[in-house]
């Protein structure tokens, strides 16, 4: 196929957002693979770089929603977004918390989740924005199994034809056979058997502490991790500003940075677009991949 073209949002104008769109958009890497076509919002009065507010929160939802509508009508085959604040849209009156509900919104469809992407180690997580006393609740048999099944069938997008999938346990140690908690005998070892009866080669759950450090020695794929800082904290710690966060399940292509909004050096000039650079480049591939999938089927 030609040069994907890829749209890239801003996202909050106060934050660094404008600043590493503009700068991966210019990048050589960038435009060898792909045309980048920046989606930013008209110039806010009164909006002060680095602060909270309901006019930047509204204006980067506005931006998504075009972008969204942009790859949806095939007008771009994938979009990158630069990161958005949840308070900002919070106080624009905007009820999502971040873009992976947001868009799945756009898109009409519930049925998707949120990975994180790259070289080193590879993680999806079965909860994402929520407080730490909820995700024992959320864990269920429904959600464990769909987010499972979700990660088998989109892997083959990123290369990985046959992937080897491993679970973390939510407790310490797994459980310990139901000493340190009941969750891991109680959902999370069915769930695994129910897939693997399904053909999806996925083993666990596995003790936290260890499971990510076999991944990144190559002995699986991708790790489903139960709750947020249990999945991002070794995904940042081997590939802060590398890792590249997507959202599969969608029926458009959407990678993201691994970071936020940077409100402290918003408009300094100096933040890294490393993360956005490499959400571009993925989501191009991404585009690509889909389009030979597409043609060979």
């Amino acid at each position: 196929m030609p040069r994907p073209r890829v749209a890239i949002t801003v996202g909050d104008p106060a934050g660094i957002g404008p600043e590493i769109a503009a700068k991966a958009a210019a990048d050589p890497g960038v435009l060898e693979i792909c045309e980048p076509i920046i989606f930013a919002p008209p110039p806010i009065a009164g909006l002060r770089m680095g602060e909270v507010s309901a006019a930047a929160g509204q204006a980067a939802f506005d931006t998504i929603v075009r972008a969204v509508n942009a790859a949806k009508a095939g007008e771009v085959e994938a979009m990158a977004t630069a990161p958005i604040n949840k308070f900002a849209l919070a106080k624009a009156g905007l009820p999502w918390k971040g873009h992976t509900d947001l868009i799945g919104h756009l898109c009409g469809t519930s049925r998707i989740a949120m990975m994180f992407y790259s070289v080193q180690l590879k993680v999806v997580l079965i909860t994402v924005h929520v407080p730490l006393a909820q995700v024992p609740g959320l864990i269920t048999r429904e959600t464990v199994e769909g987010t499972i099944a979700l990660t088998a069938e989109c892997l083959p997008q990123f290369g990985i034809l046959e992937p080897r999938l491993a679970l973390a346990g939510l407790n310490p140690h797994a459980g310990e056979d139901g000493v340190l908690g009941t969750e891991d005998a109680a959902v999370l070892v069915p769930s695994v058997a129910a897939s693997r009866a399904r053909g999806i080669d996925v083993q666990g759950p596995f003790p936290a502490d260890t499971i990510f450090v076999r991944a990144h020695r190559g002995e699986f794929d991708c790790v489903l991790a139960c709750y947020h800082d249990q999945g991002l904290i070794p995904v940042k710690l081997l590939a802060f500003g590398q890792a590249v966060n997507v959202t599969i399940g969608l029926p458009i292509i959407r990678t993201s940075v691994d970071h936020g909004t940077a409100f402290d050096i918003a408009g300094k000039g100096v933040a890294d677009p490393g993360s956005m650079i490499e959400a571009v480049k993925l989501a191009a591939q991404l585009a690509r991949n889909r389009s030979a999938i597409r043609n060979y089927e």
